[in-house]
């Protein structure tokens, strides 16, 4: 019986870091970043903040493909307790959209519809290809989960931000658009809970895996 120094699981985890899904995070890591520099830079142009706060989502992704890429083919606690850190940063995340939102509400004016879709739609195709790479990735451990799950709600996002858009041309009020940030910070959050409590488990098993009588995997599959 091995050691609890030298775990096969462990090294089952290094050996089986994958270079196709090294490759698909970097091409997920420049998308999103590119993304981050353009809705930015629209955000502030058509003042909306549902644009605003995808911006911020495509920031914090990126800094989660790049932790991703940092902690690939390591053992599992380490992957896990990275995802803790991505799920946090998801959760403050979240947090401070909504908080900017109310303060939108009592403060902000009606966004610019025309550029609120435009870029949602382009947003929307960059997601949507990133998203299409990532899906065999989708019922992995919690960092692989994280991945997936920021792609996905990052997608659903920009159909958001769209229709925010039709809502504000037809009513020429800035509410649809605080909605739809809304929406992205819940979504976010949701995530963040989720990538958490499965990472979280994830160290459990890590840290009895040398038990003779070892807590059962769980089911990790996300839709």
């Amino acid at each position: 019986m091995p050691g609890c120094t030298d775990c096969s699981a462990d090294a089952t985890d290094r050996a089986s870091s994958d270079p196709l899904f090294q490759r698909v995070l970097w091409i997920a890591l420049i998308a999103n970043l590119a993304m981050f520099f353009v809705e930015i830079v629209a955000s502030h142009v058509g003042d909306s903040m549902s644009l605003q706060a995808d911006a911020l989502d495509f920031f914090s992704d990126s800094a989660n493909y790049a932790i991703s890429l940092f902690v690939v083919g390591m053992a599992i606690t380490a992957r896990a307790k990275a995802s803790l850190f991505k799920g946090a940063t998801m959760a403050l995340f979240g947090t401070w959209v909504i908080g900017s939102a109310v303060y939108r509400a009592m403060t902000g004016s009606a966004p610019d519809p025309s550029m609120m879709g435009s870029i949602a739609l382009l947003a929307l195709v960059v997601n949507v290809a990133v998203a299409f790479l990532l899906y065999r990735y989708r019922a992995g451990d919690s960092n692989k989960q994280s991945i997936w799950l920021c792609s996905r709600n990052d997608a659903i996002g920009n159909v958001a931000v769209m229709l925010a858009a039709a809502g504000v041309f037809a009513s020429a009020s800035r509410w649809p658009d605080l909605l739809v940030a809304g929406v992205i910070a819940a979504l976010n959050i949701s995530a963040a809970l989720h990538v958490i409590r499965l990472a979280r488990t994830e160290l459990d098993l890590g840290a009895n895996k040398c038990d003779p009588n070892p807590p059962l995997d769980v089911q990790t599959d996300v839709p």
